[in-house]
């Protein structure tokens, strides 16, 4: 009774329980059927050249499609020393922007026109909030700030999100990038602005966020990981080709000397 509830009730020990079931029963039956017709050597060569090749095949299928077995996703992470950055005078050493940026510090409005202004000069692509990219961006920016501490949950709002680089290479033309497998590094620079704390008083609902403009704009400055979606497929298929081959050359070289072994005269028994 209690090695029946460990396996109700441990999901490790049942999941290992059920595939070396389901590779006994598939598996199993198929080598069996096969052995009792063709002999035991020979259709253990036919099962495990059978197997590799539908792995081959399915592979293929996940490889192309970017499905069934996939690794991480793409997703923006933070640049290392220089996520977070707490105001504009510290673009310039921390990379972000190619020259000393000159600005007037009146008021946080008119730095953060000016740092857009020269972002937009620099190449940088202003993201609208309309874009899908954008709620992906702020997301991971939110993140960011939350993990280092910068700002907590409430206490921020994402109002401008600039992007560059990521372009892909070599291309023929501009509509033919099929062999365009290298890309140039994507950078995003996400816009912070601090909201005003909230008065929330009893039987009545929070006031909306205002963004505080005594406070300067802070930045964060990420970079996209590619993932790897593609690569746990891509291993299988290759792996899988590696064994399908050599046993396909097997089963031809053993034809071969069947077929030789065939044409021999025969001699008589003693």
């Amino acid at each position: 009774m209690s090695a029946v509830l460990a396996i109700s009730w441990e999901p490790e020990l049942r999941g290992l329980l059920t595939v070396i079931i389901a590779v006994v029963a598939l598996c199993g039956s198929v080598y069996l059927l096969l052995g009792t017709n063709v002999g035991a050597r020979l259709g253990l060569l036919i099962a495990l050249a059978g197997i590799a090749g539908w792995m081959v095949v399915m592979g293929l299928l996940w490889w192309t499609f970017g499905i069934g077995l996939v690794g991480p996703d793409p997703t923006w992470t933070y640049v290392e020393g220089r996520t977070v950055i707490q105001s504009a005078d510290a673009l310039y050493p921390a990379g972000v922007v190619d020259r000393p940026l000159t600005l007037d510090a009146d008021s946080a409005d008119t730095t953060a026109a000016g740092v857009r202004s020269e972002l937009l000069s620099e190449g940088w692509r202003f993201v609208a909030e309309s874009d899908p990219s954008f709620g992906q961006a702020a997301t991971a920016a939110g993140m960011l700030l939350q993990d280092t501490g910068a700002f907590g949950p409430g206490e921020y709002q994402i109002t401008g999100m600039f992007e560059i680089g990521g372009e892909r290479y070599p291309k023929i033309n501009e509509t033919f990038d099929f062999l365009a497998f290298f890309h140039a590094p994507r950078y995003a620079l996400a816009e912070v602005s601090t909201l005003e704390p909230l008065r929330t008083e009893p039987g009545r609902a929070p006031t909306a966020p205002v963004i505080d403009q005594t406070q300067p704009r802070q930045y964060v400055y990420m970079v996209r990981d590619l993932g790897a979606r593609r690569q746990p497929a891509a291993a299988l298929t290759i792996g899988s080709t590696l064994v399908f081959a050599p046993l396909c050359w097997m089963l031809h070289r053993r034809d071969r000397f069947v077929a030789e072994n065939r044409k021999a005269e025969l001699v008589p028994a003693g």
